[in-house]
């Protein structure tokens, strides 16, 4: 007996599969399904975003350097803790599948930062 392998949103005939299910595989965390933006070189940090400079006063150009800002239109990673810099008081929360970084927002994930500066970010000196 063979074992299907197929993807759930391999399984609808390929005329149809757009119509049907224009967005299969998003939010599905299979693998290495997309980019990882948060992991590149050139990602845009705290530093590089100049009201962040005015929020994060207590933080040194080094320290912003090492926050990074996830891009917007990149989902955010299913199950991964973010906070956002843009509210006052960032507070911890997991994204869902189909979360995505906006332009109104700062997300910044947590397996990104060090431990004492994500302390630092929400409150917890």
């Amino acid at each position: 007996m063979s074992e299907n392998t197929n993807q759930p949103w391999e399984l609808q005939p390929d005329n149809y599969q757009q119509d049907l299910n224009p967005e299969g595989g998003a939010g599905m965390n299979v693998g290495n399904v997309g980019p990882h933006p948060e992991k590149s070189p050139n990602i845009r940090t705290a530093y590089d975003i100049k009201n962040l400079h005015r929020h994060l006063k207590g933080f040194t150009d080094d320290e912003l350097k090492g926050i990074p800002v996830m891009p917007a239109g990149s989902r955010l990673e299913q199950g991964a803790t973010y906070i956002d810099l843009r509210q006052p008081k960032p507070e911890e929360f997991t994204a869902m599948g189909n979360m995505e970084a906006s332009g109104a927002n700062y997300y910044v994930p947590k397996t990104e930062v060090d431990y004492d500066t994500w302390n630092r970010l929400i409150g917890n000196d």
